[in-house]
Parts: structure tokens; sequence; C-alpha cells
């Protein structure tokens, strides 16, 4: 599995992790300080200390710069459910992939995550783009296991719905871990443990949640 933290990566690429980094970083700093809509490009990159042209080779958008967390994220996990050999029920592998990514990013990465989601609450526009997010990343897990299963998901239906269940767990589970640190006195930022077993909870709760009927 690769990470921002791969010490394997050539020094040309560890060099450009690093520029990723600190303009993450400087775009949430200002960004939580100022405001998502007060800040432009030329503020951010003036206090990162490199060009335009160095910010667009890395981002696309003031939008993509603030949810880096997310992208990294899913960047990692596609590769990941890629790169996997796929034994037995999918949703599960599915699973298996996320939360193993999830571990492997840490406690640093959650502690960075915290402050992006509360700023994408404050901020019309960062909300509507991590749903897009959210909804690319699926359409590309399905594009992934198509042809890891060689299956047209034109045809089976059931590749969607693995995209949409994998994504729905994340996004319940996310939710969830959130709401349990407000409800703590003296947060410390989330730990990536407990963000894991809300995750898993939510995976858990899909075959019972099919068959919920009302009175």
């Amino acid at each position: 599995m690769t990470t921002q933290n791969d010490r394997t990566l050539p020094l040309r690429e560890r060099k450009k992790l690093r520029t990723r980094k600190t303009l993450a970083e400087t775009a949430l700093r200002l960004f939580l300080d100022n405001g998502f809509d007060a800040v432009t490009v030329d503020d951010l990159v003036a206090q990162a200390e490199v060009s335009k042209r160095t910010f667009y080779a890395n981002y696309t958008s003031k939008e993509d710069v603030a949810l880096a967390a997310e992208l990294d994220l899913w960047k990692v996990y596609v590769e990941e459910v890629r790169t996997r050999d796929l034994q037995g029920p999918v949703l599960a592998a599915l699973r298996e992939a996320l939360t193993a990514v999830l571990a492997d990013l840490g406690d640093d990465w959650a502690r960075w995550f915290l402050p992006t989601r509360g700023l994408a609450a404050r901020t019309p526009a960062l909300r509507d783009h991590s749903v897009l997010l959210s909804m690319q990343t699926q359409e590309t897990l399905v594009d992934v296991l198509e042809a890891k299963l060689g299956i047209d998901s034109r045809d089976d239906v059931r590749l969607r719905l693995l995209g949409e269940f994998a994504l729905s767990a994340w996004r319940c589970g996310a939710k969830n871990w959130i709401r349990g640190l407000r409800g703590e006195r003296n947060p410390r930022g989330g730990d990536i443990g407990t963000l894991i077993d809300r995750v898993d909870e939510a995976f858990n709760a899909i075959p019972d949640s099919l068959t919920l009927t009302a009175s």
C-alpha cells in the first residue's frame, strides 16, 4: 500500500509529496482562519511560497486542496482495491481494503481529516465537492471491479450497488465518528481506531438495513 509517508519512493516523488502536503496544510490553515471564500489561490501560493503553476500541477482547484485529506484517502483506497487479489465476497473485500487503508494512514491523517470535515460542513461549495468526490470514487471502484471480475456493470447492477454500499458505509461511519467526538468534553482530535470501528459498524448494519420493515 502506498501512502504519503512511503520512504521507498524516489527523491523526486518524495519532494512532490512534500509540496502537496505543504499546499494542503497551508490551505487548510488559511481557510480555517479566514473562510474558504475569502482566500484566493494567489493568497495560498504566496503563503506556501510556490508558484501558481506548481499549485495547479498538484491540485485542480481550491476545492480540491481544501479536501486534500479526502482526495488522498480515495486515491489510496482505489489503488488498494485495484492491486488486491479479490477472494470471496466482494463487499467484504471492499471493507477490508478501506479499513486497511485507514489503519495505514493513521492518527495523523485522522487529525487532518477532522478539521477538513468541519470546514466542509460550514461551506456549501465544499460539501457539494465532497459529495462529487465520493461519487467519482464510487464510479472508479465500479470500473476497477468490472476489470477485475470481468463483469459489465450495465448487465449486472450488483457492481454498482457494491460501490454504493462501500461509500455509504464510509459516509455513515465517518459521520458517527465525528458526532461522537462532539459529545466528548475534551476531544483530542479523534483517533483512527475509533473511526475504523464506526466504519465497521456501518458495514455490519448493511444486511439488517436491507431487511428492515415498517410496521
